[in-house]
């Protein structure tokens, strides 16, 4: 018989998440429940990876059939619809060859590996650097905080790896430098950046990053986990600039909320990627792959995408007569689509806490700012709710949180 006193559940997990005073129960497109029978619009979902909402309807049926017939079988077999599925993400992107991953973090691994295996397959095993940019994001594995270089996320693990520059954004010499050096692999870049302050990288840079690349050999990397499948009003948000990669990392909506991550690449940046060089065990198994391709379908979708831009125009418009209205709560509207930033000027965490009070799930990041994700079908409608919660979260914040500053 366990005789020892009750413990409370977070106290058997990790204590690596500062997580919120609410336990979720279940969802329905823009909308969380709560376990206390609250309800809340979800512009956080899941951090940009509910691309259809919860519990969309295709998703679940997917899920029903599939689970059902096979869920799990080793990559030594072909899984039919692992190819389906890559030859949908071909078409529509520059990439000529597909690996599957359960996550983004596993997408940016296999990138990075694949960067070095390039160069090392054509006779230049020394080039291994890996160029990123302040503020980056690429996940939480080894190899991806030390691409990110975020010190924050690096402390504790012991000595940097080897083989990252880090650079900050506009140092146009340094790039060049970094670039032109004989240890320089690939360039890494997030087309628009989530959590490091939703900067959208200004299209003309990403073609002098194309450019860069084709002068010295090295192959262009862009991580649109976050900020690809739609979100962007494009499918890729690096369509916008006209810039094709060698290698693309995608996950996150690209399940719509169930585990799956790709890595893309152009046949020659892949041809390093030989057999052995490279697996997952759970990357690209049935059920993930049957709800995929259903997710890809429908955020593919011409439809989807021209709704998209809608939403989002709609969106940027009411924000910024918000701004107007409370200039002494919001400092700038950043991001591209529907990956939108909000820099404010009180402490984001008390901003996001204040709008989760008032129903309203929003998202932070890195530079003061909050997050808007909501699912890639929200309605006019929704947005219209959200956004007169947040003039309320606005108006809060001014009356709580800058009240000793005015007074």
């Amino acid at each position: 018989m366990n005789t020892t006193p009750e413990t409370a559940p977070e106290d058997h997990l990790f204590g690596v998440y500062n997580r919120a005073a609410m336990e979720v129960e279940r969802g329905e497109g823009v909308r969380l429940y709560a376990r206390d029978g609250r309800v809340f619009i979800d512009l956080v979902q899941g951090v940009a990876t509910n691309g259809l909402g919860h519990c969309h309807p295709k998703l679940i049926e997917a899920v029903k059939t599939q689970s059902e017939k096979l869920w799990h079988v080793s990559n030594i077999f072909r899984i039919p619809d692992q190819q389906t599925l890559a030859a949908r993400l071909c078409e529509d992107s520059f990439a000529d060859q597909v690996f599957f991953t359960n996550s983004g973090t596993e997408a940016v691994e296999c990138a990075l590996k694949l960067a070095r295996k390039y160069h090392d397959a054509k006779g230049q095993p020394e080039r291994i650097d890996i160029i990123t940019f302040t503020g980056a994001f690429h996940g939480r594995s080894y190899g991806a905080v030390n691409a990110g270089g975020n010190d924050a996320y690096l402390a504790g693990f012991g000595p940097k790896l080897p083989g990252y520059v880090h650079l900050p954004f506009g140092d146009h010499e340094a790039l060049k430098a970094a670039a032109a050096a004989p240890t320089a692999a690939a360039i890494l870049v997030e087309p628009v950046q989530g959590e490091g302050g939703t900067r959208q990288v200004p299209e003309q840079c990403l073609r002098g990053l194309r450019d860069l690349c084709d002068q010295y050999g090295l192959l262009l990397m862009f991580d649109e986990i976050q900020c690809g499948m739609g979100r962007s009003g494009k499918l890729w948000a690096h369509q916008w600039s006209g810039v094709e990669p060698d290698v693309m990392m995608t996950a996150k909506a690209l399940g719509g909320g169930f585990p799956i991550g790709a890595c893309l690449a152009t046949k020659e940046a892949a041809s390093g990627m030989v057999f052995g060089s490279h697996g997952s065990t759970f990357g690209g198994n049935p059920l993930a792959m049957a709800v995929g391709l259903v997710a890809y379908g429908e955020l593919s979708s011409p439809e989807m995408l021209d709704h998209v831009n809608q939403v989002s125009g709609f969106l940027r418009q009411q924000l910024q007569g918000l701004k107007a209205a409370f200039p002494d709560v919001i400092d700038e509207i950043r991001g591209k689509g529907l990956l939108v930033g909000i820099k404010v000027k009180p402490s984001n965490r008390d901003v996001m806490a204040l709008a989760r009070d008032n129903g309203l799930l929003i998202a932070g990041g890195s530079d003061n700012c909050i997050r808007l994700l909501p699912p890639l079908n929200l309605t006019i409608e929704e947005a219209r709710e959200a956004l007169a919660l947040f003039e309320q979260t606005c108006q809060a914040a001014r009356d709580t949180l800058l009240v000793g500053e005015t007074a």
